[in-house]
C-alpha cells in the first residue's frame, strides 16, 4: 500500500526525520514523526476498518501533517483539533514503535550487507587460492 501515498507525504516524511535528528542533537528523545504516523495510519486504514479512537487519531495527525505541508486547512467536517489522554498515549506509542521498527530494519540491512560482503570475499579467496590436492 505504500505506493498509494502521495509524493508530498513521502517528502514530508524525509523532512520531518531531518528535523527530528536536529531535535535529538539538542537532547530530545528520538521517535517517529507525525508524517510517518500519518502514512502508517493511511495505509492501515486501507487494509481494515479502524475503531473510533484510531479514526480520531488518524484525522488528528492527518490534519496536522496536511496543514503543515500542504499549507491548506482540513475540511471542517473531518477536522480533529485535539485528542484525549488515551488517544495521545496511543499516538505516542505508535510513533515510538515506528521509530523502533525503522532502526531495527536499518540495523538488519547493515548486517545483511556485511554478511554478503564476507561471503563474497571468502568465495573470491577460495577461487584465487590454488588447491593443494585434487582428488
Amino acid at each position: 500500500w505504500g505506493d498509494t501515498l502521495p509524493e508530498w507525504l513521502k517528502t514530508s516524511i524525509t523532512l520531518e526525520r531531518l528535523v527530528m535528528n536536529m531535535r535529538a542533537i539538542k537532547g530530545e528523545e528520538m521517535t517517529g514523526t507525525d508524517a510517518e504516523a500519518c502514512a502508517y495510519l493511511n495505509t492501515a486504514s486501507l487494509t481494515q476498518p479502524m475503531d473510533h479512537d484510531w479514526t480520531q487519531i488518524y484525522l488528528y495527525i492527518a490534519g496536522k501533517t496536511y496543514t503543515r505541508w500542504k499549507k491548506t486547512e482540513m475540511p471542517e467536517d473531518i477536522r480533529v483539533e485535539s485528542l484525549n489522554d488515551d488517544q495521545m498515549r496511543d499516538l505516542n506509542r505508535l510513533k515510538a514503535w515506528l521509530y523502533h521498527k525503522r532502526t531495527t530494519v536499518r540495523l538488519e540491512r547493515g548486517r545483511a550487507e556485511r554478511r554478503q560482503k564476507r561471503e563474497e570475499e571468502a568465495a573470491r579467496r577460495k577461487e584465487e587460492q590454488p588447491a593443494l590436492f585434487d582428488f
